[in-house]
């Protein structure tokens, strides 16, 4: 059956569509740039931290350096969950991936949040700050809790990424290591509307409270197509196991015409600026370890498949072998994406708040017209 008349043209997957308005991000995807409210994000990687970054993404303008103290401080201070989502979250079967169970946690933190009725632009900034360091401390406590161990509470001295593998690991992480922890987080803090974003901003236009607009972004940001590419290419590359392995392995599958994670994006035309950066640290971080395998493995990746097919690396690739290297375990690497992504999340959530217009698009229906009821007794 035709579509309606009168109806736009359809994109499918909202391709090219500019769904709204944001001062937040700006891809440059034919030079391959990434933006944060006009600076390059590479220059803030190599820079700045992440706690600026998120202040960054929040208000506009990188913080004094009392605003970034007091930010810091309010990020320790809620860095320590309460008992009763501790007890959640001892309840939840060790087996259950991650994600779900930050789905679940995120929607548990709303009850014991003071400002949870509250949609103020003072209240929801404040909620935005604490879920930013209420998430590496949900996915670090899952981790310890299913590991046998007990939960670890954030220290004064670390950075939020330090803190983060200080959580997961029980113990003060090595400077090198956080700090890289701490570029791949700006790195990742926001990319304008993508899924998961989107996601966010759709449920924050009904009106809804900050922690159910987060709880849809994680669910989004759950689906394999969005997140758990990393988690793919590390997958990928235990079964290869070896370079000589490679290319006949990479030409069956583009043969085949499967697709290879940690590859082509919608937005970048050319390599994503975020692989570039994290290709010269999983070198450097897989040299520091002593153990070049999975940087050389990628590599070896990467070349063969974009001899073959003109497709670029995205910042799946090489995020794999850096969180490998950092000793975070698998089916954590898209939890660790979210710790970083809050920051984005919250930040699209209170600029939909603030010129606020609901997000309801049409469909191109293409189903039947002009039916007749028929009695269920002449239904045969």
């Amino acid at each position: 059956m035709a579509s309606q008349p009168g109806r736009s043209q359809v994109q499918e997957g909202l391709e090219g569509v500019v769904a709204g308005t944001s001062s937040i991000c700006f891809i440059h995807g034919q030079s391959g740039r990434l933006i944060y409210r006009g600076y390059d994000a590479v220059d803030l990687v190599e820079h700045g931290t992440f706690e600026e970054t998120a202040y960054l993404l929040w208000h506009g303008d990188l913080p004094t350096r009392s605003a970034l103290n007091a930010l810091k401080a309010d990020l320790l201070a809620a860095g320590t969950l309460p008992g009763p989502v501790i007890d959640i979250l001892r309840k939840i079967p060790a087996t259950t991936t991650p994600m779900a169970v930050l789905r679940t946690a995120v929607s548990a933190l709303a009850h014991f949040d003071p400002d949870v009725e509250d949609n103020s632009p003072e209240a929801n900034m404040r909620k935005a700050v604490r879920l930013t360091a209420q998430i590496p401390a949900v996915v670090a406590a899952f981790h310890r809790l299913r590991s046998g161990a007990g939960p670890v509470s954030p220290r004064a001295a670390l950075s939020h990424a330090g803190n983060y593998l200080y959580m997961l690991h029980g113990e003060p992480p090595d400077a090198e290591v956080a700090r890289a922890l701490d570029m791949v987080l700006v790195l990742h803090a926001d990319h304008e509307f993508n899924a998961s974003t989107f996601s966010a901003r759709v449920t924050a236009a009904t009106l809804s409270d900050m922690h159910s607009a987060v709880v849809s972004a994680i669910g989004t940001l759950k689906g394999p197509l969005h997140g758990g590419a990393s988690e793919e290419v590390m997958r990928l590359l235990e079964r290869l196991g070896s370079p000589d392995q490679v290319e006949p392995a990479i030409t069956e599958m583009l043969v085949a015409k499967k697709k290879i994670p940690g590859f082509g994006h919608r937005v970048y035309r050319t390599e994503d600026p975020r692989a570039r950066f994290l290709r010269s640290m999983s070198k450097r971080l897989g040299e520091r370890a002593g153990d070049v395998r999975w940087y050389e493995l990628t590599r070896r990746v990467e070349e063969v498949t974009t001899s073959q097919r003109r497709i670029f690396a995205n910042v799946d690739l090489y995020s794999s072998s850096v969180y490998r290297s950092m000793g975070i375990p698998m089916n954590l690497y898209t939890a660790t994406f979210a710790v970083s992504r809050i920051s984005g999340w919250t930040s699209h959530i209170l600029e939909q708040y603030a010129d606020n217009r609901l997000i309801r698009p049409t469909s191109d229906y293409v189903g039947l017209f002009n039916r007749t009821y028929v009695p269920l007794d002449a239904r045969g």
